[in-house]
């Protein structure tokens, strides 16, 4: 009795140890590929606040995002399965960079394309405004240095504030590489101040070696109307990149313009902008087309460089959405012009 006893504890335990191990494997272990699917279709006016802005409003601009998951075994062969879902590599998407630097840039295009929006928007209205720099952002940093992390705003060097290159290169210019600066810095929304090493760099404007920090830059900047009262508020967003310019500079215009630019219509759209209003192209516009339709839209702005794959995914779904390509924003505000309000 007891060598059976024995014989069963043995085969449980070899079960449960089964068990866990396809477990790890099927759930938990990490795979080296993402799923790329349709995200959501995100209302975009309670993002954008303007102090005297119309916001009378009873239809909507929605932005498109696309999902981008980790794999694990059984979401692989699930999304097998589904025509809206498609796997590549990470490493496709970060191309040499960490998923820090990689989320780090996502956040920065993300507020170069609200800053883009602003300015075509404020160009389009005749609002009068001004670009001041407002603090310098941290994208990529070396293994070897453990100060900065992607992500941070560096606001102070040895107590002098800092807003773009040329700040950084003046407040810099009578140290020397081998010293330690002090650095006032953002972090996740929090203050710190940080001794950090320099070193000996090329300087970007220059060409010529000065000390530094060895990490890779850019300037955020700010977007200022001569009306105080004409200043747009974005609230955060946990979405990154810089494919919704299109959508952010119309509810923008919507809200700085008299009138109700929906007409009443849900719209959704993609793409990106820059101050001229020029609409440039974008990454998964199939999925954007999905997650749109999802939503009930009714009309899709795409830009036109996207507009046969997109035209493609909406037929394949069988969408009853109207997509309208455009190659600048007067193609949109035009079209939504033109429309009759909806009853």
């Amino acid at each position: 009795m007891k060598r059976i006893n024995q014989n069963r504890a043995f085969f449980t335990t070899g079960y449960v140890l089964i068990l866990a191990a396809m477990v790890y494997v099927l759930v938990y272990m990490p795979t080296p590929y993402l799923i790329y699917g349709p995200g959501g279709a995100n209302e975009i006016k309670p993002m954008v606040t303007i102090q005297e802005g119309d916001r009378s409003e009873r239809g909507t601009f929605m932005m498109t995002t696309v999902s981008a998951r980790y794999a694990n075994v059984i979401m692989l062969g699930i999304s097998k399965l589904d025509a809206n879902s498609e796997i590549q590599r990470k490493e496709d998407r970060l191309h040499g960079r960490s998923e820090d630097e990689y989320a780090a840039e996502q956040v920065w295009y993300m507020g170069d394309s609200q800053s883009s929006a602003m300015e075509a928007a404020y160009t389009r209205a005749d609002i009068p405004y001004r670009i001041v720099p407002d603090y310098v952002y941290v994208f990529k940093v070396p293994s070897s240095n453990s100060v900065f992390h992607p992500g941070d705003e560096i606001l102070e060097l040895n107590g002098v504030r800092v807003t773009d290159n040329r700040s950084i290169r003046n407040a810099l210019e009578d140290e020397k590489a081998g010293t330690m600066a002090k650095v006032k810095i953002k972090r996740d929304g929090k203050l710190l101040t940080v001794q950090a090493p320099l070193m000996t760099i090329t300087d970007s404007e220059t060409g010529k070696q000065r000390p530094g920090f060895g990490v890779s830059i850019a300037t955020v900047q700010k977007v200022e109307p001569k009306d105080e009262r004409k200043t747009i508020h974005f609230t955060s967003t946990d979405v990154g990149g810089p494919s919704a310019g299109l959508m952010f500079t119309m509810e923008i215009y919507n809200q700085l313009t008299p009138g109700d630019l929906s007409k009443g219509y849900r719209v959704a759209g993609t793409g990106t902008i820059d101050k001229s209003g020029k609409v440039g192209a974008i990454g998964g516009a199939k999925y954007k087309i999905v997650a749109a339709d999802r939503q009930g839209a009714e009309l899709f702005f795409v830009p036109a460089d996207n507009y046969k794959e997109a035209k493609a995914k909406a037929e394949q779904i069988g969408t009853k959405m109207k997509l309208v390509p455009v190659r600048k924003l007067d193609d949109a505000l035009t079209y939504m012009e033109k429309l009759p309000i909806k009853p």
